[in-house]
Formats: structure tokens, C-alpha cells, sequence
């Protein structure tokens, strides 16, 4: 992988990533942090979650995003994430929607071939990916160990060829900050499942924890980076975040580190 410089940016106290490598072309996308917004205590501040905030406060926290990084709230289109491979085409009757609190529909992954419908996907350790064909079209992606082992970077790439038939060798990747090998250490159960996805070949990114003997550590970032070259795209044309949500707590939300008391980030992207 190349390119995999991420830039921080701090407007009206918002501060947010972008990835070099979509910024060099132009992409109009940002990776939240937790630092810019209005919420309080375990949500404390730019939480744009709605599962243990006021809806208030996560309107105010979405609106803020969004005048920093240059979108138009009203017309974005969100997630409602239960770790499935679900790709959802983002729908005008969408957009707007979580602003008021999660949205009726579930998905792990939006995609639009539509200007100014910009897409939002949440995280708190699980691996933000936003993909976009220059001009064609952008996807946005949460892929937690479930759904890495279900492959849904590959099968969003699948889907924006089969729907508006992309080609991949053009597709650009950022994967964002989440939880890195360094701290997602898991039980025998996670290597399982990716070995019964993807065979051997998967085991390149999972070494057993010297620290706790029977425990794994597991690269969910390079295992989707893997999976999306795959699905055709470019080695150097995916981008990767070095940084490790649970690493950095005072910068990101981590789930495992907070033990779930924790807002969310998001990843947001547009055409």
C-alpha cells in the first residue's frame, strides 16, 4: 500500500482525518475524531451515536461535522450498523434521516452514484472504509470482525460493478483509524472464522498473543485491505490509517477500551 499519510484538520474546533491519497484526488470525505462537539460525560464530545445520547446533542455534534468538513447535512444518507454484509443503495427518502435519531433500515454499507449525497458510516474500534470511483461513484463501510469475515469491502466493490459497472483497477480505498493488531487481541473463535472465510491465506495477518497464551492478534485492517485487492483493486490505490482507536482514547473511541460506556465517530464521503 502506498499513499497512507492521513492529514488532520481542525475547523471551529472540529478536528477530523483525511486520507492523502483521496484528498490528491480531489474526494470530498473525513474521518471524525471524538473532539469538537457538544456532548457530555462518556460522550464527551463530537458523538454523533445516538444509542446513549440525547438526540439534541447528536444533531448539534452531526451539524458541526458537516460545516467543517463541507457537506450538507439534510442530504446525507447513514448506516443503521448490525455487523452484517447488508449494502444498501442510498435512497433520496434516506437523507436526513439520522439527524433524529437511527434510521429505519439496516446496513453496513451505503453506496451512490449521486453528487451531493454524501455518506455516513460509523465506528468505535470496528474498520471505517470509504471507497470512491472518481466521477462514478462512493461507498462507506463499517467492517467489524463480522463483517470482515463476511467480506464486505469486497462484495461493496462487487456491487458498484454489477450496479453501475465500475471497474475496480479505478477504485480508490481509505481504510480509516480502528482498533489495530496491537490491541485486538481475541479468543480462537475470530482466526476460526476468518480461516473458514478465506482459507490459510488469511492466517498472514493473525500471530499468536505472546502476552496472553491461547489468544490471538488479529489485523482487521490489513485483512479488508487484503480483500479489497482481491475484489481488483490497486495495491497503491489503498490507503491505510496507522492509527489504533484503542491506542489513542483520548483522540478516538474505543470499544474495548471504554468497555462499551463510549460514543461514535464517522466516516463520511461524497461524490
Amino acid at each position: 500500500m502506498q499513499n497512507n499519510n492521513f492529514i488532520s484538520h481542525e475547523i471551529d474546533g472540529v478536528v477530523f482525518m483525511t486520507s492523502a491519497l483521496l484528498d490528491a484526488h480531489g474526494v470530498r470525505h473525513a474521518f471524525s475524531t471524538r473532539l469538537g462537539g457538544v456532548s457530555q460525560g462518556a460522550q464527551a464530545s463530537l458523538n454523533l451515536d445516538h444509542k446513549k445520547d440525547s438526540a439534541a446533542n447528536v444533531r448539534q455534534n452531526h451539524l458541526r461535522l458537516a460545516q467543517a468538513v463541507g457537506y450538507q447535512p439534510e442530504a446525507a444518507v447513514s448506516t443503521h450498523q448490525i455487523h452484517s454484509d447488508i449494502i444498501r443503495i442510498a435512497q433520496p427518502a434516506d437523507a436526513g434521516l439520522h439527524l433524529a435519531g437511527p434510521t429505519p433500515y439496516e446496513c453496513d454499507a451505503l453506496i451512490t452514484n449521486q453528487p451531493g449525497r454524501p455518506l455516513i458510516a460509523y465506528a468505535a474500534d470496528c474498520i471505517p472504509i470509504l471507497l470512491c470511483v472518481p466521477g462514478e461513484a462512493v461507498a462507506a463501510i463499517h467492517a467489524g470482525w463480522r463483517g470482515t469475515q463476511a467480506d464486505i469491502a469486497a462484495k461493496t466493490v462487487r456491487r458498484l460493478q454489477s450496479v453501475w459497472q465500475i471497474e475496480p483497477q479505478n477504485c480508490l480505498a481509505a481504510i480509516g483509524p480502528g482498533i489495530g493488531p496491537c490491541c485486538f487481541s481475541t479468543h480462537a473463535d475470530v482466526p476460526e472464522a476468518m480461516r473458514q472465510a478465506f482459507g490459510e491465506e488469511a492466517m498472514q495477518f493473525i500471530r499468536p498473543d505472546s502476552a496472553e497464551p491461547g489468544k490471538f492478534l488479529v489485523d482487521l485492517k490489513a485483512i479488508n485491505a487484503w480483500r479489497l485487492q482481491q475484489a481488483g483493486l490497486l495495491a497503491d490505490n489503498i490507503a491505510i490509517s496507522p492509527e489504533c482507536t484503542c491506542c489513542l482514547p483520548d483522540k478516538y473511541w474505543s470499544h474495548r477500551f471504554t468497555k462499551g460506556e463510549r460514543g461514535g465517530q464517522a466516516a463520511v464521503i461524497s461524490l
